[in-house]
């Protein structure tokens, strides 16, 4: 829909009032509406229009499933939330962290499960999604699981050292090396959670140790968690879907990525509240309600 052309004739008067509202957000309401045409909010509202027709277009926008970001989108909304609304690093880590510590509790409440499956392995890379492994466990420490960590190559990233130190002040243990035989994990641990590698992020990136145990994770049994993306996907096609992880509960941090379309797991969550409303607006994402104090939903 060009701005210059006013509004178009077909479309239904819901409609006009809808895209009319994700437009007039701050900071937009502030544009000229030659602005509005070339702003990338607005053209991302409008290729999914076209995409899906005019025809209950409305309808569609509510009751399809959430919109799955791409990597260079997720990117600009992190970017919007580090730079425009000055969150720290720390804080989304921190955010994200205990959001999936969350999820994992829904998905295996504690009442459920035996003193055993209450065990928690937590595989963690030298990246930012590492760095949200070690708060998770931390988290699930405090929610009286019993979480262990393996973290095989430790970033030198302060951030990552400051949470390592929290988790040994906690008495968190760390494994010196994931066994080769599945079975002694599978026997050990009720659960593993995948903090190893995120989107953009490939194996060969982050040493040997992480590329070893992600080998050895996809020959478990017992239940895996998978943090952002399941770790070797492809974060735009979901491409190792098929021969790489296969977890059963994936959590979606701040929203989707596109391969999340290829998740045939047993639970979705998207960790998201903290995500301001007018950057859900602006990135026209369509996020899940979140019932009453929740900090993640089931999609």
């Amino acid at each position: 829909m060009s701005s210059a052309a006013g509004p178009d004739p077909s479309e239904a008067p819901e409609e006009r009032h809808f895209l009319r509202a994700l437009e007039l957000q701050p900071p937009l309401a502030n544009m000229g509406r030659a602005e509005l045409s070339s702003n990338a909010t607005t053209s991302l509202v409008q290729r999914r229009k076209r995409a899906w027709g005019r025809q209950s277009w409305l309808e569609q926008i509510w009751n399809a499933g959430p919109v799955c970001q791409s990597t260079a989108e997720a990117a600009a909304l992190e970017r919007e939330l580090l730079e425009d609304y000055r969150f720290g690093r720390q804080q989304l880590v921190e955010l994200c962290g205990h959001a999936s510590a969350v999820a994992v509790t829904k998905a295996f409440p504690l009442p459920a499960l035996s003193r055993k499956q209450r065990t928690v392995l937590v595989v963690c890379g030298p990246e930012q999604n590492g760095a949200v492994g070690l708060v998770c466990a931390r988290h699930l420490r405090v929610f009286e699981y019993e979480p262990t960590i393996f973290y095989p190559t430790r970033s030198l990233d302060l951030l990552h050292r400051d949470l390592t130190t929290q988790c040994e002040k906690m008495d968190i243990p760390f494994l010196s090396y994931l066994p080769t035989e599945v079975q002694l994990i599978n026997e050990a641990y009720g659960l593993v959670v995948d903090a190893v590698l995120g989107p953009g992020v490939e194996p060969g990136e982050v040493g040997g140790p992480c590329t070893r145990a992600l080998a050895t994770l996809k020959l478990l049994s017992i239940p895996l968690v998978s943090l952002d993306i399941p770790s070797g996907w492809d974060a735009e096609t979901g491409s190792d879907s098929e021969d790489g992880l296969r977890p059963d509960v994936l959590v979606s941090l701040a929203a989707p990525k596109r391969c999340a379309g290829r998740f045939s797991g047993r639970h979705h969550f998207v960790a998201g509240r903290f995500v301001p409303d007018d950057v859900r607006r602006k990135f026209a994402l369509r996020l899940p309600g979140y019932t009453g104090t929740d900090c993640v939903a089931a999609l």
